[in-house]
C-alpha cells in the first residue's frame, strides 16, 4: 500500500494492466477512512444555575404552556403607536439588516465548504490554425512552401481529494455552527433595537407627562399672578408677593420649554432605530389624560434554567462553542496524510471531421499521496491555539449566561423596588398637592403670605417631576425584563436543515 500511494499514475503506460480495480480498491479504501473524525466529542458546556431568581420575591412563576412571551412581546404593552414603530424595526433598520447579511454571507461559507465533498471537474477546448514561416524553419537559399497546421482539443480534467480524516466535515461542522451563532446574533441585534425603541418612545412619552405637569403648573402660576395682582391692588397685598409670582411663572414658562429639547433627541433616535432620517419623521405631542402610570404588562417569569433556551445571545456563545470544537478536528488532521485523485481524457485531433472518432481519444488517470514529515512544531502548535479559543468560547458561553441572569435580576429587583416606591411618591404628590391647596386658600384670606404658596408650588412640582422619572423607569425596566428573558424567542427558531434558512421575522 505504501508503494501506491508513493507512485502517480499518469498516462495509459504508467497504469497496472487492471486500472479499474486498482482504482476501485483506491476508492474503497478513500471511502473507509472518511469515516475518521478527529474532533473531540462535543458535549455542551455546563452551566451552574440556580433554583430560582432571587429578586422574584412575590412574583408568580409562570405554569407550564404558559411560560414564555408569545408573538411580538411589545403588544403587550397596549399601545398602537408603539406597535406600529415596532413593525418597522425588523425590516428598516439598518444594524439589523447587517446583522442579517452577516448570517447570508456566513451561510454562503457552509456551502462553500461543503462543495469540498465533491470532484472538480473542468474542460478547456481549443482549437488552434497556423503556419510556420518558411524562412525560420529551412535554411537553404530557396525558400519551400510550409503547410498550414490545425488542432483541436476537447480535454477535461477531474481532481477529488477524499475526507480521510474528517478535514472537510468538520469544516462544514464548524462553518454550519458559525452560521448558526450570526443568525442567533441576528435575533438578539433585532431583539435589541426593539427594546431600544420601546424604551426610547416610553421616553418621549415621559417628557408627553411631563409637559403636562408643567402646563399645568404654569396654569396654577398664572392664576397665582392674577390672583397677587388682584390683591395688590385692593391694597392687601405687597408688590413684592406680585413680583415673586411673575418670577417664579417665568421660570416654570421656561422649564415647559425646555422639554422640547430632549423629546426632540428621543423622537430623532427613534426615527433612526426605524431607518427615516429624522428630518422626515416626527411623533405628535400626546398630553395624558392624567399622570397615573402606563399599561404595565403581566410578564411571564419562568425558572433559570430555561433561560438557556430563551437568549439568543446564550445560544450564539453556544454554537460557537460548537465551531471551536470543530476546529481541533481540522488542526489535528494535518498530522495525517492527505490523499488527491485525479483524472483527465478527451479528443485531440488535426482535423475536426474526425475529432470525434475513436483514435482521437486520450485519458490518464491518478493517485497522489502526501505527508508531512518535519514542520518545526507547527501542526502542534496550531492544535494547541484551537484548542485554547475552544476554552475561550466556553467562558465566553458560561460569561454570557451569568450576564443573563445578572439582566433577570437587576430589573426584578427594579421593577419590585420601583413599584413600592411609585405608591410611595403618589402618596407624596397627594400630599404635596393637599398643602398647597391650603396654602392658596390661607393666602386668599390673606392669612399667610404668598411665599407659603410657593414653597408648597415647589415641593409639589419636585414631587410629581420625580413620579414623572418612576413612571419612566417601571416602563423601561418592564421592557429590560422581557429582553432578559429573550422577549419570546426560543432555541428552537435558529434555523434547522441544509439550507438554513431563517424565519420571517417580526
Amino acid at each position: 500500500m505504501k508503494d501506491f500511494f508513493k507512485t502517480t499514475i499518469i498516462g495509459r503506460a504508467a497504469l497496472p494492466r487492471r486500472p479499474c480495480f486498482g482504482l476501485a480498491a483506491l476508492g474503497s479504501l478513500a471511502l473507509f477512512l472518511a469515516g475518521c473524525n478527529l474532533a473531540p466529542k462535543y458535549t455542551k458546556p455546563t452551566v451552574e444555575t440556580p433554583p430560582a431568581f432571587k429578586e422574584a420575591d412575590g412574583w408568580k412563576v409562570a405554569q407550564p404552556k404558559d411560560d414564555s412571551i408569545r408573538g411580538p412581546w411589545w403588544e403587550m404593552f397596549n399601545d398602537p403607536d408603539l406597535n406600529a414603530l415596532e413593525a418597522k424595526v425588523a425590516v428598516s433598520n439598518q444594524t439589523v439588516q447587517a446583522a442579517l447579511a452577516t448570517f447570508q454571507a456566513a451561510r454562503a461559507v457552509v456551502k462553500e465548504a461543503r462543495a469540498q465533498y465533491y470532484p472538480n471537474v473542468s474542460v478547456n477546448p481549443s482549437a488552434t490554425v497556423g503556419k510556420a514561416s518558411a524562412n525560420a524553419v529551412n535554411t537553404s537559399p530557396k525558400p519551400s512552401s510550409t503547410k498550414i497546421t490545425q488542432t483541436y482539443s476537447l480535454p477535461a480534467d477531474a481532481s477529488w481529494e477524499p475526507d480521510l480524516w474528517g478535514t472537510t466535515r468538520n469544516t462544514v461542522q464548524a462553518a454550519r455552527n458559525n452560521a448558526l451563532a450570526d443568525a442567533a446574533t441576528f435575533q438578539s441585534i433585532r431583539l435589541t433595537a426593539q427594546a431600544e425603541l420601546a424604551v426610547d418612545y416610553y421616553s418621549l412619552r415621559s417628557q408627553d407627562v411631563l409637559q403636562k405637569v408643567l402646563n399645568d403648573t404654569v396654569t396654577a402660576d398664572s392664576n397665582a399672578v392674577r390672583l397677587t395682582e388682584s390683591l395688590y391692588q385692593s391694597g392687601i397685598d405687597s408688590d413684592e408677593d406680585v413680583s415673586t409670582a411673575q418670577t417664579t411663572l417665568a421660570t416654570v414658562v421656561a422649564q415647559a420649554t425646555g422639554v422640547a429639547v430632549l423629546r426632540a433627541q428621543y423622537e430623532h433616535a427613534i426615527a433612526m432605530l426605524i431607518g427615516q432620517s429624522p428630518s422626515t419623521f416626527s411623533i405628535p405631542v400626546q398630553l395624558p389624560a392624567s399622570n397615573a402610570p402606563s399599561h404595565l404588562p403581566s410578564i411571564p417569569l419562568a425558572l433559570p434554567s430555561e433561560l438557556l433556551e430563551r437568549r439568543p445571545d446564550i445560544a450564539a456563545a453556544e454554537r460557537s462553542v460548537v465551531a471551536a470544537n470543530a476546529q481541533i478536528g481540522v488542526a489535528k488532521a494535518a498530522f495525517y496524510p492527505s490523499l488527491s485523485l485525479s483524472a483527465s481524457g478527451g479528443l485531440e485531433s488535426v482535423s475536426l471531421g474526425s475529432l470525434f472518432s475513436g483514435p482521437s481519444a486520450f485519458w490518464s488517470a491518478g493517485a497522489a499521496a502526501a505527508q508531512t514529515i518535519f514542520d518545526g512544531g507547527l501542526r502542534s502548535s496550531t492544535v494547541e491555539q484551537y484548542r485554547a479559543n475552544y476554552n475561550a468560547t466556553v467562558a465566553n458561553y458560561r460569561q454570557t449566561v451569568l450576564t443573563a441572569f445578572q439582566q433577570v435580576e437587576d430589573n426584578l429587583s427594579a421593577l419590585r423596588i420601583l413599584s413600592k416606591e411609585w405608591d410611595q411618591q403618589q402618596a407624596a404628590v397627594n400630599s404635596s398637592a393637599r398643602t398647597l391647596a391650603i396654602a392658596t386658600h390661607r393666602f386668599e384670606l390673606g392669612i399667610d403670605s404668598y411665599l407659603n404658596v410657593l414653597s408648597a408650588q415647589d415641593i409639589l412640582l419636585a414631587n410629581q417631576e420625580t413620579a414623572v422619572g418612576i413612571q419612566q423607569s417601571l416602563l423601561t425596566s418592564s421592557v429590560g425584563l422581557i429582553m432578559a428573558l429573550g422577549g419570546g424567542w426560543d432555541a428552537a427558531e435558529l434555523p434547522s436543515g441544509r439550507r438554513l434558512t431563517l424565519k420571517t421575522p417580526q
